[in-house]
């Protein structure tokens, strides 16, 4: 048996066994934006350099193989399917000092709604922010009530709650630096990530 290993330009490695393949494979595959990385392969004094989406590098080859998209689902289709979706991850905004989202924020969390409805077992990570107006303590609880009240909206679309942390960050960790008593509405938020 041999290992097939598909490389992702976001430096994600997948092995697998083959029984029918007994060579080693590696594919680099495009971004989500359609970007991809290099690799470098050196077996020996042989180095090939995998720049392209879909360039190809077998072990039992000395040059690299361009597939076109099409190839790559045809002969490795089954294990992309099996890959877990990819990371995202989303950002909400609220009213200043309450955990009330904004009218903007409150249409963004429908379609982020119906993109995570969709995932099975996702782990969700709702971290929450406030600006730096007021008092320390009280952004602190802010802030988690925050994270608590997108937590409650993910848990009735049906993401079971033990799939989902929660955090408050308070002021600390400001997406545009202010100085305190600061009213700025892109640090009250809460940030969605999700695996």
């Amino acid at each position: 048996m041999g290992a097939v290993a598909v490389i992702a330009a976001v430096g994600l490695a997948i092995f697998l066994l083959r029984p029918t393949a007994p060579k080693e494979t590696i594919v680099v595959l495009p971004s989500a934006d359609g970007h991809n990385g290099t690799v470098v392969v050196q077996r020996g004094d042989n180095k090939q350099v995998l720049d392209k989406p879909y360039a190809t590098s077998r072990s039992d080859e000395d040059k690299v193989q361009q597939l076109s998209a099409e190839e790559v689902k045809q002969e490795f289709g089954t294990t992309l399917e099996a890959l877990p979706a990819r990371p995202s991850s989303f950002t909400l905004y609220f009213i200043t000092g309450t955990d009330e989202l904004t009218p903007e924020s409150k249409a963004d969390l429908q379609n982020i709604l119906a993109a995570l409805k969709d995932r099975p077992l996702p782990d969700v990570q709702v971290i929450g922010h406030t600006d730096t107006v007021g008092d320390l303590l009280v952004n602190d609880r802010l802030s988690a009530q925050r994270a608590e009240t997108v937590k409650g909206f993910l848990v009735e679309i049906g993401i079971p709650a033990g799939r989902i942390t929660t955090a408050g960050r308070g002021e600390r960790e400001p997406i545009v630096r202010t100085p305190d008593e600061t009213d700025e509405p892109r640090n009250r938020r809460v940030e969605i990530n999700v695996r």
